[in-house]
């Protein structure tokens, strides 16, 4: 079987209508802004159509209002209950997403042929290990940086 690689604008529709059937999609991602629970181009996600509100961690594929697709992580909401979303692998967090702009939620998630559920022990396990290594993690970049552009500054 060959598998061909498109778009999600291309499909946008089908996935849609399957998710509001009570169906569920699975695709690739890419992209590394969701590493490392998810790995660019390898790892397969689980899309349903979600039940009410997102949850707090959830991690959910919506559409920016410049009809970019984004799969990122509820950090957050706002004080008129819009979203707050942030990739695992980033620091920058993207404000006033509503309902309207989600498409899905991902409830599981196959990396090498292993599943994954968002009720799984070890997943469980990452998001609360991630709400507490993102912190450092932020410090550390932050430090990093501010050495690289020392380093520039002495070499010129």
């Amino acid at each position: 079987m060959n598998n061909k690689e498109i778009q999600l604008e291309d499909v946008i529709q089908i996935i849609k209508e399957k998710l509001n059937s009570g169906g569920t999609v699975t695709f690739t991602p890419h992209g590394t802004s969701m590493y490392p629970m998810l790995r660019n181009g390898e790892d397969v996600v689980v899309l349903k159509k979600p039940e009410g509100r997102l949850k707090y961690l959830d991690v959910a594929l919506y559409r920016r209002s410049n009809g970019d697709f984004v799969l990122h992580r509820v950090v957050g909401f706002d004080k008129d209950g819009k979203y707050i979303f942030c990739g695992d692998n980033q620091f920058h967090k993207e404000r006033g997403i509503t309902d309207e702009n989600i498409i899905g939620v991902v409830t599981a998630f196959y990396r090498k042929g292993k599943h994954y559920t968002d009720n799984s022990l070890s997943y469980r396990f990452y998001k609360s290990a991630w709400e507490y290594i993102k912190a450092p993690m932020r410090m550390l970049y932050s430090a990093h940086r501010m050495n690289k552009s020392i380093n520039i500054k002495k070499k010129r």
